[in-house]
């Protein structure tokens, strides 16, 4: 198994992964395993898991998930080399509880905005994309925790600004992604920095992580924020960017949680808890984290329901 970030290549700036577009083979001579054949972490089907599944679902055999990174989010969900199979993180953490249920994992890659779509038909049975715990979201979905959230801000090299609080995005240029707890966060900021005298941020938004990379690139935005694994994942293996602030993806007074999600009420969340803390006591969960560089972002073990994001900050 190939480990993700064996060496540094330091020319192309790597965005989302497909085909044999540039960024593919970047990560290729990092070290990371792009191919079809991704000699995933596997494990066994747990019995008590797999008895809290709906009896529809058990009958069908398969777990339908909603993967919402669209064009590509490395190392958090992407396109192997052949332009079609979901590779990352989270489609091993799927594939994980999937494999603890007795199930075949059935990957849809789709949009952030659709996958949300997809849960409330219940067109998807869980949403495994780095989809964090918010108050907000808990209204409408269940969720099963599987990493902790983080997020961070990324810039050119070089530069002499840190964002260590609030107050130091003031006046700046800020992509974010739509629709996401990061972009809650930014603007909480901006709301608290303009009620202290200071200058909002100006919030920028793009379709896809090349257009975000090519505006920081040529200096159109100061910063992206996004997920750290994705920031931390393009630092190294792109060379011309660095980490310049890192925080909880729930605020400042509670630890982020990405969890496995699904409509509320479908049943199907306790399954989801019972696979996952199956996964986490075999030692597969770990070995998945190992093998993308995420294990800082381990948990102990997979709650329902915890406090998240709250509405207001």
């Amino acid at each position: 198994m190939r480990l993700l970030l064996a060496a540094v290549a330091a020319a192309t700036v790597l965005v989302a992964g497909c085909g044999a577009d540039p960024q593919t083979e970047n990560a290729a001579v990092s070290g990371v395993n792009t191919s079809v054949d991704q000699q995933r972490v596997t494990t066994t089907k747990n019995d008590a898991a797999a008895a809290l599944v709906p009896a529809k679902i058990r009958e069908r055999g398969t777990l339908i998930v909603g993967a919402g990174f669209g064009s590509g989010n490395p190392p958090l969900g992407f396109l192997a080399d052949d332009n079609k199979t979901a590779i990352g993180i989270e489609v091993d953490i799927a594939h994980l509880v999937a494999g603890a249920l007795g199930l075949t994992p059935e990957i849809q890659v789709t949009s952030w905005e659709n996958l949300f779509i997809g849960l409330d038909s219940a067109k998807y049975d869980a949403g495994f994309s780095n989809i964090t715990v918010t108050e907000k979201r808990k209204q409408k979905y269940d969720f099963a925790t599987y990493r902790k959230d983080d997020i961070a801000f990324e810039a050119k090299k070089g530069g002499d600004w840190k964002v260590t609080e609030g107050k130091d995005v003031a006046g700046k240029t800020i992509a974010v992604g739509s629709g996401t707890n990061q972009e809650k966060i930014l603007v909480d900021w901006n709301d608290a920095n303009v009620k202290a005298g200071l200058p909002a941020a100006t919030i920028k938004y793009f379709n896809n992580q090349p257009d975000t990379y090519l505006a920081l690139s040529s200096g159109r935005i100061n910063a992206f924020l996004g997920p750290n694994p994705s920031i931390a994942y393009h630092v190294k293996t792109g060379g011309q960017t660095e980490t310049i602030g890192k925080f909880s993806g729930a605020g400042p007074s509670l630890q982020g949680l990405i969890a496995a999600t699904t409509k509320k009420d479908s049943g199907l969340a306790p399954a989801y808890q019972a696979a996952l803390n199956a996964v986490i006591a075999d030692g597969s969960y770990a070995k998945v984290l190992e093998r993308w560089n995420v294990s800082t972002e381990a948990i102990a073990k997979s709650e329902l329901n915890p406090p998240g994001l709250p509405l207001t900050s």
